[in-house]
């Protein structure tokens, strides 16, 4: 099997059919966690299940990314309250080593109302296209994140953002180069800077990029996961998820 359908078949055991003999032929008994607040290892996480499958959680998969052996989900959790609220987006990162699941990331924050645009979360265009040009966008938006949000220099947007369609998913902020400026002009009214200081891994499977970085948001630790999407060259569409990095967890990973 292809990492991306270990993966999915993982998931498919732990959320869906909660079934822990079959999770645990797809992880690694050391399993790598780094989800705040589950205990590192297999073990933990199948101890999990019957308490996952009593929650009623559900599990909806919107976009599912492979690059080597990364694979990346854009998900939707419902009744999931055992994650911290009862409906949460996010995306779930995993490391497929000797087809088994050895390690896992994720990035999630509650449901919210459309935007400023009327754009959800996670609705847009999901299928995989332009696989020929897989390492051409990886290092578009690598550079991006580089340059931009890393090195603040904005003057260069127009290098990587498209300046005729640029549709954005994120909770507060309106859809163009118009809408990113104005957002950005606020937070600095108030005070607010976003900082990113670390990109620890980037997955790009044709015209989807996920880039998985660290900063700050204000006064606080923070994990940015951004999913782009590129077509002709430039950066089309953004969605992502932010959420704070607790200094307290089940375990000794960190967050990544």
């Amino acid at each position: 099997m292809s990492p991306k359908e270990i993966v999915l078949d993982a998931v498919a055991a732990i959320f869906i059919n909660f079934d822990p003999s079959a999770a645990e032929k797809l992880l690694a008994p050391d399993y790598i966690q780094h989800n705040p607040a589950v205990p590192t290892g297999a073990a933990p996480l199948l101890g999990l299940i019957p308490d996952l499958k009593e929650s009623g959680i559900e599990v909806e998969t919107h976009r599912v990314i492979a690059e080597g052996n990364m694979v990346v989900m854009h998900t939707t959790y419902t009744n999931a309250q055992a994650f911290g609220a009862d409906t949460l987006v996010g995306f779930d990162v995993f490391r497929v080593e000797n087809g088994k699941v050895a390690e896992h990331w994720d990035s999630l924050t509650p449901i919210t109302t459309p935007n400023p645009s009327g754009h959800t979360q996670t609705d847009g265009p999901t299928e995989v296209t332009d696989l020929d040009k897989t390492a051409k966008n990886k290092a578009l938006v690598t550079d991006f994140v580089e340059t931009i949000l890393k090195n603040g220099d904005v003057e260069r947007i127009t290098d990587f953002l498209s300046t005729e369609t640029y549709i954005q998913h994120n909770s507060y902020i309106a859809d163009g180069l118009d809408g990113l400026g104005a957002a950005l002009s606020g937070m600095a009214e108030q005070g607010i800077q976003m900082v990113y200081t670390d990109v620890h891994f980037v997955v790009s499977e044709g015209n989807f990029v996920l880039t998985a970085s660290e900063g700050s948001f204000g006064e606080t630790p923070t994990a940015f996961y951004d999913l782009f999407r590129v077509a002709d060259g430039k950066i089309v569409e953004h969605w992502d998820v932010i959420s704070d990095i607790p200094t307290e967890m089940a375990h000794d990973n960190g967050k990544f």
